[in-house]
């Protein structure tokens, strides 16, 4: 990397320059680069030796090209971009008596910075682990770093309302040049008294800005595989072979997709003298052959991850021990203690345990560190960031599929490596509560992919809520990873046929929902490699102005187009809804579930059966679906909907592709851009020619338009041509069948259809529920009135013509609902048993 000198020049007027390097000024021991307009790092160092290569928090030294003005001075340099101003009087170390940087004319909010301010707003980041705490609260004694009634408090994140953060590099480990081998490794810097290393990011509240801006220097999330957006089955449980293959035998039977087997710390010994929490050794007796297990599931389509907990390294009686001990030529049977930092032992210790248990057939690793915090060598190293480096960046340099690893958080510069485990968390509704705000601000750090244990881990002796845990599903189902877990006890067991029929059939449609929403999430994904911005995020991200943005903790943006607002308290007693305050931002929101239509700009309570969950699309939207049926995440042809969501308006989105498991994503990609516009009854959607290509590419795909809470319409036409349609009851939506598109020229659908996005959705299928309900309770539902009400959505699809006057019968009964029960001749007990199940 070229670096322009501009010691002992004077300037008489402005510069504006533009280079590769970015150095706005460098003399004998102060040094500024522009990053980009919003970021300017400034170096001090007493002996001039500046760091040009990476450190493990800042790995980019190339910067794109930006525009900046330089005013060199005798005695003052500053620097201008469209964001800041930098000033520094020259000759001496930073202090608030030198340098000053401030917030550029426009800027909301306005800030004038020198060297020992302190943030008075920043909204946090995230913490290495959940064990133990129910909400932020520990619960338990063994946590090593909290007393039990603590609260665990988030780091500081990358964003604060001041507008401004200091990144301080100073001290931190470098990655040295990769020696002979090209495995770049931790070293230490030049830490002499003095030296300075900062990055200042300015950015008002555009904090998406920020969060791109330090990607800049810092590296981007790398884009996970798309199977591990799937759903992972985890359960900490003796399980031998047999019972993992009956396992998901059943998850077929029932047809409830999955993509991730993980195999909790039982596959290796644990008993004394053979093994504990750590262990490398297959239990033969639970696996007598691993390759055969493991070949097994892959011919089932599934991914397999085993967990391991390395912090006591390899004891003798381990079965790789013999090759490891004579690789580094120990001959004593001690233990080889786990030490990150030797790069000697750990590439033996990759070589000679890891890949090898890779070629048998482990896709990842479930990485479970509780132990010793830092190195044994170099001190200053956690131990918990340098393994997740070790591990993704050894698949990495194996180039045949995409990194991944699940493991707890490091600290900043540990969003290059994914996905995170959040530890042991309480099994309790303040738990779950807690978890979407957990989530959502973990973004802040760009650690936007973290695995929680669904459900909860510690039970503490109870046993399962049907109701917690299916509300806990369904946040799992709108959150980066959904994986189910729980600590080894009976009656802790999630399997999804355990339940009764009506929590089964709703954990059921929890987890097909997750896939069909795959290629939305996919494509959200993309975007968080792309610009930093992760699939959780704050409501602040994109209304930073809004006092409600900051103070509705639990709700959250799922991707550009979907508010969730999580149902995180059970229903009052005897009744089966559960209440949600929720704020809706100005606009129109489609409530997914219901199929309602709200009005934003405004907070209000919404009520929610145990299948309905707070999941809003921005009006007028339209997204990529999978077609309902899809088990696995392993093909590239699946037949794709998309969703034209009710309101008066315009929408976009891409859609983002690729072989779903390739390392050379980032080239090897193709995107299709889609369109819709509604005015009234009136609905057009574009596709546009698909770009890009990636090996196995179709070259048609198989297209559905669902046009949701509609009725029949006058008229579909596909690229000008009539085209036929069919109905669909479910949500009252209108399907448009196009199969085999050519996916290489654009494509336009378009119909008139008129739209019932006032609740239709959830009053037609609360009353068909009921009804069922009721006559299993003593009441046989005879009459037509009521009858009628409970098959509406058979009725429209039988005779779509007469949808109208279908729903207009429909909505005069359900105003009249109480006098339909009582012409029914029921009870007034069961009647209102019956009003408590509708409303």
């Amino acid at each position: 990397m070229r670096h322009l000198a501009f010691t002992a020049i004077t300037l008489a007027a402005s510069l504006t320059l533009s280079a590769a390097d970015n150095v706005a000024y460098s003399d004998a021991h102060a040094r500024f680069t522009v990053v980009n307009d919003g970021v300017v790092r400034m170096e001090w160092h007493p002996d001039g030796k500046f760091l040009d290569g990476p450190s493990l928090l800042a790995t980019e030294r190339t910067y794109p090209d930006v525009q900046y003005n330089v005013a060199d001075r005798a005695g003052k340099v500053t620097i201008t971009t469209p964001r800041m101003t930098v000033t520094y009087r020259k000759g001496a170390p930073f202090t608030r008596d030198n340098l000053r940087v401030q917030s550029a004319k426009g800027l909301v909010p306005a800030f004038d910075w020198h060297p020992g301010d302190t943030q008075k707003g920043n909204l946090k980041g995230t913490t290495r682990t959940l064990d133990g705490l129910e909400g932020d609260v520990q619960t338990q004694t063994w946590v090593a770093d909290m007393k039990q009634g603590e609260r665990r408090a988030l780091d500081d994140g990358l964003l604060a309302t001041d507008g401004w953060t200091l990144v301080d590099d100073s001290h931190g480990y470098i990655f040295d040049s990769g020696g002979d081998d090209g495995w770049q490794w931790v070293a230490e810097r030049d830490t002499i008294d003095g030296a300075i290393d900062w990055y200042f990011m300015a950015y008002g509240h555009d904090y998406k800005a920020a969060l791109r801006d330090f990607t800049l220097f810092a590296g981007r999330v790398p884009l996970p595989p798309r199977y591990a957006f799937g759903y992972w089955w985890s359960r900490y449980w003796a399980y031998s072979d047999k019972e993992l293959r009956a396992l998901v035998d059943k998850f077929n039977a029932y047809g409830i997709p999955l993509d991730v087997l993980v195999v909790d710390m039982d596959w290796h010994y644990t008993d004394p003298g053979r093994g504990g929490w750590t262990g490398w050794t297959w239990n033969r007796a639970l696996f007598p052959s691993p390759e055969a297990f493991m070949d097994h599931m892959h011919s089932q389509g599934i991914k397999t991850t085993l967990n391991l907990h390395p912090a006591d390294g390899i004891e003798p009686y381990e079965e790789p021990y013999t090759r490891i001990a004579s690789k580094l030529g120990i001959s004593d049977s001690a233990k080889i203690d786990w030490t990150g930092s030797d790069k000697t032992v750990m590439k033996v210790l990759f070589s000679e345990m890891i890949h090898p248990m890779e070629q048998q057939g482990v896709d990842f690793w479930w990485l479970d560190w509780q132990q010793h915090i830092n190195d044994r060598v170099l001190t200053g190293l956690d131990n918990t960031w340098w393994i997740n480096y070790c591990f993704f960046s050894d698949m990495q340099r194996a180039g045949k599929r995409r990194p991944l690893l699940y493991h707890r958080w490091g600290g900043l510069g540990n969003h290059r490596y994914q996905v995170g485990f959040s530890g042991d968390a309480t099994i309790s509704w303040p738990s779950l509560e807690y978890q979407p705000y957990f989530t959502a601000t973990a973004s802040n750090v760009l650690y936007g992919y973290w695995s929680h244990d669904i459900g909860g881990h510690l039970g503490n002796g109870n046993p399962i809520d049907p109701e917690m845990y299916t509300r806990w599903l369904q946040f799992g189902a709108v959150s980066p990873v959904m994986r189910t877990h729980s600590s080894k006890d009976p009656q802790l067991n999630k399997e999804p046929w355990v339940f009764d029929d009506e929590h089964r059939d709703i954990i059921r449609a929890t987890v097909r929902q997750r896939y069909r929403m795959l290629p939305y999430i996919y494509s959200m994904a993309r975007k968080t490699w792309e610009e930093g911005i992760s699939l959780c995020r704050p409501m602040y991200y994109d209304y930073p102005e809004a006092p409600e943005a900051y103070a509705m903790r639990s709700q959250y943006m799922f991707g550009d187009d979907m508010l969730i607002a999580p149902v995180t308290k059970p229903a009052a007693a005897g009744s089966r809804f559960s209440e949600v305050r929720v704020w809706l931002p100005e606009g129109q929101w489609y409530e997914l579930h219901t199929g309602t239509l709200l009005e934003g700009d405004r907070t209000l309570t919404r009520r929610f059966a145990p299948d309905e969950y707070g999941i809003y699309v921005k009006a007028g939207a339209v997204l990529p679906m999978y077609a309902d049926g899809v088990m696995r995440l392993d093909a590239c042809d699946e037949p794709v909907e998309l969703w034209a969501i009710p309101g008066n308006a315009e929408s976009t989105f891409t859609i983002y592709e690729d072989a779903g498991d390739s390392p050379d994503y980032a080239t090897a990609c193709a995107t299709t851009a889609v369109s819709s516009r509604t005015s009234g009854s009136d609905i057009s959607v574009r596709l546009e020619a698909r770009k890009g290509t990636y090996e196995g590419m179709p070259a048609t795909r198989d297209y559905t338009l669902r046009v949701l809470a509609a009725t029949a319409p006058s008229a579909v036409t596909v690229d000008g041509r009539p085209a036929d349609w069919t109905y669909c009851p479910d949500d009252f939506a209108v399907l448009v069948t196009m199969p085999a598109l050519d996916c290489s020229v654009p494509h336009d659908i378009r119909l008139s259809a008129p739209r019932v996005a006032d609740g239709l959705t959830g009053r037609a299928r609360r009353m068909a529920q009921a009804i069922d309900y009721i006559k299993f309770n003593g009441c046989d539902t005879h009459a037509d009135e009521l009858a009628a009400m409970g098959t509406i959505a058979e009725a429209v699809a039988a005779d779509p013509e007469r949808a109208a006057a279908i729903i207009n019968a429909f909505n005069a009964s359900w105003a009249d609902l109480e006098g339909v029960l009582s012409r029914q001749g029921m009870s007034r007990e069961v009647a209102t048993r019956f009003l408590n199940r509708v409303k």
